[in-house]
């Protein structure tokens, strides 16, 4: 029983957690450096349940101020071509650009292309959560402490159409979508060749970049992740959200209308480039609505209940080979508890979980205005880059079993949707 706003915690995790050797020459393992990472979680008492906490994000918070500077990309594949933008966050500026969210400026082409740079600062990739974007409120609490440093670099990729953001083909994104996040990685690795390269995503940013980390496997160029509030299985939060009064009137309705304000916004964009079917998008309520007259049609699935099952990160987990930090509140009524492949965790040593009894979804409010899931990120990643030796993690073993011949039958991220290659 929690009380008073204590929320209970709880990490699941392999038998064997991945081993880690320390800068200084001493070891440790995975799940001692999570649990270090972890503190005590006490909620603010009047924001007792998930609902309230997840409402609660609803009230007007500015949140601490971050600055960035944008810089468009454009997509290096044929199939999924168009551009995307990408905001890095840089000193505070007193520039303006009211096309874009506060405190957001684009870089001039001089200074973008003097970034490039040999130092082996750590840097972080941050995915945002459905229509969200850089400007969010639960990403610049997460960053905070890393800005405020000074020892981080960190930059946060907009989904396409998002953070009032350009659609400049008619491949939008979706919760599979990790061609963008996979060129950003490709380039920052180029562009900063000593920099260890960490990546949290959060909601359904987490869900991309647990499929992105899964299909890259032992590949993967990043040093670690963390996933906040991830949906994991989608078909299945999707008939818990349908199953309730709030889960389909408030939730599923508040995601299908900014979507749908979403997709307007950029209708003059899309027109002639894609088979969607505005006036039909018009008259949708609910998300599930809006990704069965949205993504079944651009990306050929059947149904939007195909499109979840084979866009969901659960499987991903087992393909994962670098450290990988999930959090999660087990009250959450959006990424639901039920769809926590606590079982998958279980199996891969470069995974732990860990969930709070309260929080809601990207929520976590503490006393005084505090989000909590800013201490284990911030924690976390600062352990990973200061005290452990990155180059000694060798992603070569699964509970003890070589990769090669672990799961002969079962591919963790294969896709059911055809990927045309370049």
């Amino acid at each position: 029983m929690d009380w008073f706003g204590r929320a209970r915690i709880g990490f699941t995790h392999s038998p064997s957690p991945l081993p880690l050797q320390r800068k200084d020459g001493t070891t440790t393992d995975l799940l001692k450096v999570c649990e270090a990472a972890t503190p005590r979680c006490q909620m603010n008492p009047l924001l007792f349940n998930g609902h309230i906490q997840t409402m609660w994000t609803a009230v007007k918070e500015h949140g601490p101020h971050v600055y960035y500077r944008r810089r468009i990309f454009d997509a290096d594949h044929k199939t999924y071509h168009g551009t995307y933008a990408v905001d890095f966050v840089v000193k505070p500026h007193q520039d303006v650009d009211a096309a874009l969210p506060p405190r957001t400026a684009y870089f001039a082409e001089e200074e973008f292309n003097n970034m490039a740079s040999d130092d082996d600062r750590p840097m972080l990739v941050c995915l945002h959560g459905l229509s969200g974007g850089s400007h969010e409120v639960y990403l610049r609490h997460a960053i905070l402490p890393l800005v405020e440093s000074g020892d981080w670099e960190v930059c946060v990729i907009n989904a396409r159409g998002c953070a009032n953001s350009a659609i400049t083909s008619g491949v939008l994104f979706n919760a599979r979508a990790t061609w963008d996040v996979r060129q950003l990685v490709k380039w920052l690795r180029e562009t900063f060749p000593n920099r260890p390269l960490f990546a949290v995503g959060f909601s359904l940013g987490a869900n991309i970049l647990t499929n992105y980390v899964g299909e890259e496997g032992a590949d993967c160029p990043l040093k670690g992740a963390i996933s906040v509030s991830n949906p994991f299985e989608l078909d299945v939060t999707n008939k818990a959200l349908q199953r309730t009064f709030l889960g389909k009137e408030v939730y599923q309705r508040v995601m299908g209308s900014n979507m749908k304000k979403l997709i307007n916004c950029h209708k003059e964009s899309l027109v002639g480039k894609t088979k969607l079917d505005f006036d039909a998008i018009d008259r949708l309520t609910y998300l599930y609505e809006f990704d069965r007259a949205v993504q079944t049609v651009t990306w050929g699935y059947p149904t939007e209940t195909a499109y979840y099952r084979d866009a969901s990160s659960a499987d991903a987990i087992l393909g994962i080979r670098i450290p990988f930090f999930a959090v999660h509140a087990e009250d959450d009524p959006i990424a639901v508890r039920e769809a926590i492949p606590y079982e998958e965790f279980k199996q891969n040593p470069y995974t732990v979980l860990v969930t709070s009894s309260l929080g809601g979804h990207l929520s976590w409010f503490e006393l005084g205005g505090g989000r909590w899931h800013a201490h284990p990120i911030c924690n976390f990643l600062k352990v990973m880059a200061s005290e452990i030796n990155l180059d000694a993690i060798k992603p070569t073993l699964a509970n003890g079993v070589a990769d090669e011949t672990k799961h002969t039958h079962f591919y963790p991220v294969r896709r059911k949707l055809e990927i045309l290659e370049n």
